[in-house]
Order: structure tokens, then sequence, then C-alpha cells
């Protein structure tokens, strides 16, 4: 393999995440003590196996960037039925989600501390995936910033390849100029279907927990942006 061709290793790629740092509370700080071992995953334990990691084979949803997981903890509890992982690679959201999780006791949630891009390409296999959500990215609003933008060809093509045929690819935006590029890239994806119809944004799912964040924007007058797209081939 010549150099021009050989792949870049990740240190030299475009990130599409700043990593930030702050101290844990003291539930946080519990969390990862007495949690930590049950509900992290690690890449470098290999491709994820679904039975292993929680007994069974149920839809995996796959959230990329978590925050403090409120709304991940939510869904896993309203949808016991369902397997969720969730990735996040700020310390504190990993805690908190490991405290709330531990809290409440729940089977069927995991979350991986390391790059979303990273652990899609290395843990999950293709087709394994039901959704995958992306909810209020960071939209990178300077010009000179969006090629950091997670929502882009080469990462919507591995989201697809790691989607199953009929799962679905969920975002959610609360800053206008980026849900017009998500809109913009999206209805160009090969292999997606806008599960709406060509052009539209989704309403509001009653599926996706109100968090804290989105109610400070409703307050604030801000508007919301859905869009689901399913992968048909």
């Amino acid at each position: 393999m010549s150099e021009q061709t050989r792949p870049r290793p990740f240190t030299d790629r475009i990130k599409t995440f700043m990593p930030r740092t702050s101290p844990l509370n003291t539930s946080q700080k519990q969390g990862l003590e007495q949690h930590a071992s049950t509900y992290q995953l690690h890449m470098s334990n290999g491709v994820l196996d679904q039975q292993a990691v929680f007994g069974r084979v149920a839809p995996l949803t796959l959230e990329i960037g978590f925050g403090m997981g409120q709304s991940l903890i939510a869904m896993a509890q309203a949808s016991p039925e369902r397997d969720f992982i969730g990735i996040e690679i700020h310390k504190p959201g990993m805690a908190q989600l490991c405290f709330d999780a531990g809290s409440h006791g729940l089977t069927n949630l995991r979350f991986y501390g390391e790059d979303a891009v990273q652990v899609l390409e290395t843990a999950i296999n293709d087709g394994q995936i039901d959704t995958v959500q992306l909810f209020f990215p960071d939209p990178w609003q300077k010009a000179r910033h969006h090629k950091r933008r997670f929502v882009r060809p080469d990462l919507i093509e591995l989201v697809r390849r790691k989607l199953r045929v009929g799962g679905r690819f969920h975002m959610a935006t609360d800053w206008q100029p980026y849900a017009e590029w998500m809109l913009e890239h999206m209805e160009v994806a090969p292999g997606f279907a806008n599960a709406q119809a060509p052009g539209e944004y989704f309403p509001r799912p009653a599926w996706r927990p109100l968090t804290k964040f989105e109610q400070r924007g409703h307050i604030a007058g801000h508007g919301v942006w859905d869009l689901i797209y399913t992968r048909v081939n």
C-alpha cells in the first residue's frame, strides 16, 4: 500500500468533537466507582457481541453523544424490549449515566467512552444497529469548522453500513443552519430515504424525551428540527 492510499491514523483525522474537562460531583464519582464495570464497554474488547453483553439479541439503538444521558436513560426505561448503547467522551456525562443507570438497575443499557467514529468502525458489525440517534450535536457554526460536523458524506455512509436495512438514522438539532445542512446532505445520501417525505423534516416524535436543554430552548423561543432517514439498501 502506497503512502497516498494508506489510511490516515486517527490522530491525523478531522475530529467531530472537542475534548473538555470538568470536575465530577459526588454522585458522579460514585457512579464510576460502583457501576462503570457494569455499564462501560471498551473497543479493546473487540467487536460488540450483543448476546454476551446483554444476554439476548434485541433491537439495538445507538446514540452518538448522549451528553449527561437523561434522554438515553428515559428511553431505556421506556423500552425494556430494546437494547441501548451510548457513546460519549465527556467524563461527567459518562459518570452521570453510570450513576443513573445503576440507581435504576437498568440491564438494557451500556456505553462507550471513546470516539464515535472509531467505535462505529471497529466495534460495530455492519447491519447490527436498528436505530442511530444523533441529538443536538455540536453544530460547528463557523464556516471553517463545518468539516467537523458529524453529518457529512463519509460518516453518513459509515452510519448507513452499520444500520440494518430498514433501520433509521434519527437526528435532531436546535440550530436551523445545521438542520438545513443535515437535510441537504441526507436528501442526496445514497441508500437512505426520508421517513417523512422528500425534503421535509419529521414532526417531533413523542418517543424522543424532552430534555432540560430542549426545554430551555423552547422557553427562549428556539426551534427544534427532527430528521429521520431509513436505510433502504
